[in-house]
């Protein structure tokens, strides 16, 4: 598998990463063993996490896979912090003292002594800027973090985030920022990815199927094994359900037929080979479907089908 460098650090990743964020819940343990095993043999090593997947269970699930199926110094590993459960309900928490906890408690759960890549989950406006960062600089200079980057920031706040962060005084540089990039979901494009270029960091896309509708798997309902009908990730599921987007999966169905592929690979494709993306993030629901996503890591969108695509999905 490819592997393309992030932002301007020497970290090469995969440019197909394995997602976890159903591990430990939708996900059990021998089928994301499948699903690591598939990657690995195929030749990925960018692994990507969080503390909040499944309440800490996904980082859980991974560390008792790491030591059995992969060697730690081959593997590139990311996880993100900032988000924790109180009350039952989700909280973003970028103080000083959340984040560290954080931080120990996924390096204790993934049973590993660094993380290579460690991310802030999202901004969060009731703890300044400035305090967030400095423990960025703590986890490198603990040695508890090889990088640092962050996850759903817009593109003043990773302008903000990255000029603070200037190495030149002694900070931890931000390599890189997770966000939602799809055909979907073309909202990093106005700003976000401009700023990438500009600033030598790395972007890594995370649900580039468009939370799986551009599989095609919700074209005639909602299939009672899919995550559109899990307790967990209907909501999540369901904004793309709406009737506006069809007319891209739709687009999507027929540049597959076209082409001799599934809509998958050409959805994947063309997130992954777009402009500035180092790394596209996958979640699959078993093995085999992750064997149909990098089977689909050679192909290239031919150059008109891609341009028909970035004119249906503008919307």
């Amino acid at each position: 598998m490819e592997r393309r460098q992030l932002g301007t650090s020497g970290v090469r990743v995969s440019r197909i990463g394995l997602g976890t964020m159903t591990w430990g819940r939708d996900t059990d343990e021998h089928e994301a063993a499948d699903q690591l095993r598939t990657f690995l043999d195929a030749g990925g090593n960018f692994i990507d996490t969080a503390a909040i997947y499944g309440d800490g269970d996904a980082e859980r699930v991974l560390g008792g896979l790491l030591g059995v199926l992969g060697h730690r110094e081959d593997l590139v590993i990311a996880s993100k912090a900032g988000i924790t459960l109180r009350g039952g309900e989700r909280v973003i928490d970028n103080s000083r003292s959340s984040l560290i906890a954080d931080l120990n408690k996924s390096l204790a759960r993934l049973n590993v002594e660094y993380l290579d890549l460690w991310q802030i989950h999202r901004w969060d406006p009731q703890t300044p800027l400035e305090e967030t960062l400095s423990v960025l600089d703590y986890a490198v200079q603990s040695g508890k973090v090889r990088h640092v980057g962050i996850s759903n920031f817009s593109g003043w706040q990773l302008a903000r985030s990255s000029t603070l962060q200037n190495p030149l005084f002694g900070h931890a540089p931000i390599i890189s920022i997770q966000s939602e990039y799809s055909l979907l979901n073309r909202r990093v494009e106005d700003e976000v990815l401009p700023a990438c270029r500009s600033l030598g960091i790395g972007f890594l896309s995370w649900s580039p199927l468009g939370r799986g509708v551009l599989t095609g798997k919700y074209r005639n309902g909602l299939p009672s094994d899919s995550r559109g009908a899990s307790p967990h990730f209907s909501s999540f599921i369901e904004p793309y359900l709406a009737e506006r987007h069809q007319q891209v999966v739709e687009a999507v169905m027929v540049a597959a037929d076209g082409l001799g592929l599934s809509p998958l690979e050409v959805a994947l494709a063309w997130v992954r080979d777009a402009s500035n993306v180092t790394s596209s993030i996958v979640g699959a629901r078993t093995g085999a479907q992750l064997r149909g996503i990098v089977s689909a890591e050679q192909f290239v969108l031919p150059a008109p089908v891609r341009e028909a695509l970035d004119e249906v999905s503008v919307i």
